[in-house]
């Protein structure tokens, strides 16, 4: 893992956010490929392309209960004149030898059933007597409770056109189509169509394992009781959801405590199952800063120069931010700010798209739009930082939700977008349009 990025800037440069990203995205590489089972491929991402074996359907077959017919034998038929058929036996899904239809004759058949030798076509049971002779029928009785149905004769009441009710072989994709492009993430839709056509595993790359922790000897779990100066852990829950949501299987590190050696002990228990790792909290300048004490001095075991690298951003939320890797495989870390907006914001911005580079996506940013701002009063916006506010975005238009304060879970709870304010911007007023990342 290159670090050579952060080898250019000295200790007081202040990072742009895209510089930042660019560090993080051109340090951050996808995940080697693997074979997978079907389920076990969920939600990764294909690395080859994937083509049909054998068309689908694999035959010419029913969708509909009723029976296959000749169409001469049925044209002009009526419930006045009906067509009387000759009925010669039952064709199932499944079944290894159909019958073959002949002048005069139909085949009981069940949806999904091949299509018998001779037959041109399929009539619904309700356009039948179902082979009972007590008229219109409203479904198809089984062979157990009306063997007379499947022997002796049914009535037809309406004629078919050739092809009715038949699915042709090979009418959802043919054998040698392109079933899959290498990029797919694989959803459930997915899986059913390599499923369908054979395909037991897949080549993908697998989905990324990210352990979130968060630090503070002030933090509790929720369920627990507070004491004086307490408060509950939200951090570690919030990124944990927040990385499964980017397509990760995460796993969430109850709070440490401001102790740079028990710090460090965690994150090298942590390291065995992590292709990234997130701390929160601990980046800034006081005292009690455990990540920022327990990682400065950290690199990697093989490879010179490495480690974590701590910088302020021009950005509001989220000025401290940290960023190397750390252990023997060189696991990338990201050590966002503790206060819950700052630390989600930054989540957004820097861990997502890392995790989303880690699956081997092209695209691994939210996707950004343009909204109309409506507002009460004009927004403010600190000079030289990029700004991110929470807000509703709705039909164009975008509404700031809840203050500046990076503290403020519960509006946080109500966006669903970013409103993003250049650093060259320090109010911007209501009508005005704006850059909106949306969360969604």
């Amino acid at each position: 893992m290159s670090t050579a990025a952060t080898r250019t800037t000295g200790p007081d440069h202040l990072w742009t956010v895209d510089e930042h990203l660019e560090d993080i995205l051109a340090t951050v590489r996808p995940l080697e490929p693997i074979e997978l089972q079907l389920l076990d491929a969920q939600g990764c991402v294909l690395v080859e392309d994937i083509t049909v074996p054998v068309s689908l359907p694999p035959f010419d077959n029913s969708s509909m209960d009723g029976y296959a017919v000749r169409v001469t034998d049925v044209a002009g038929a009526s419930e006045e004149y009906p067509a009387v058929l000759t009925v010669i036996g039952d064709v199932a899904a499944g079944q290894a030898e159909p019958l073959h239809v002949g002048p005069g004759q139909a085949a009981r058949i069940m949806t999904g059933a091949p299509l018998p030798p001779g037959a041109e076509a399929v009539v619904p049971v309700e356009w039948t007597d179902g082979g009972l002779g007590e008229g219109p029928v409203t479904g198809m009785r089984a062979r157990s409770q009306a063997p007379e149905a499947v022997g002796g004769h049914v009535q037809v009441y309406r004629s078919a056109e050739a092809r009715a009710h038949v699915r042709a072989k090979g009418s959802d994709v043919k054998a040698g189509d392109r079933a899959l492009d290498a990029g797919t993430i694989l959803g459930p839709p997915q899986i059913a169509l390599l499923a369908a056509i054979g395909r037991g595993t897949v080549r993908v790359r697998p989905r990324p394992r990210v352990v979130v922790m968060s630090t503070g000897s002030e933090l509790v779990q929720p369920d627990e009781q507070l004491g004086p100066g307490q408060i509950y852990d939200s951090n570690s829950f919030a990124l944990t959801a927040a990385a499964r949501d980017a397509g990760a299987i995460a796993y969430r590190v109850g709070a440490v405590a401001d102790d740079a050696d028990t710090l460090r002990s965690t994150i090298e228990d942590q390291l065995v199952r992590a292709d990234l790792l997130v701390t929160t909290g601990g980046v800034s300048v006081g005292a009690y800063d455990v990540v920022k004490e327990a990682l400065s001095s950290v690199g990697d075991e093989d490879e010179e120069g490495a480690g974590i690298d701590f910088r302020r951003l021009a950005m509001q939320p989220g000025k401290p931010q940290g960023f190397g890797s750390i252990g023997p495989d060189h696991i990338p870390l990201l050590a966002l700010p503790g206060n819950p907006v700052s630390s989600y914001v930054s989540f957004e911005l820097f861990a997502r798209p890392a995790i989303r580079t880690l699956m081997g996506l092209d695209d691994v940013h939210r996707r950004r739009t343009r909204a109309t701002l409506t507002a009460d009063k004009a927004l403010t916006s600190p000079k030289g930082r990029r700004q991110f506010l929470r807000g509703a975005y709705a039909d164009g238009d975008v509404t700031p939700v809840g203050g500046a304060g990076s503290h403020l879970v519960a509006a946080l709870a109500l966006a669903d977008a970013l409103i993003v304010v250049p650093e060259d911007v320090e109010s911007v007023e209501p009508g005005t349009e704006v850059e909106v990342v949306l969360l969604g």
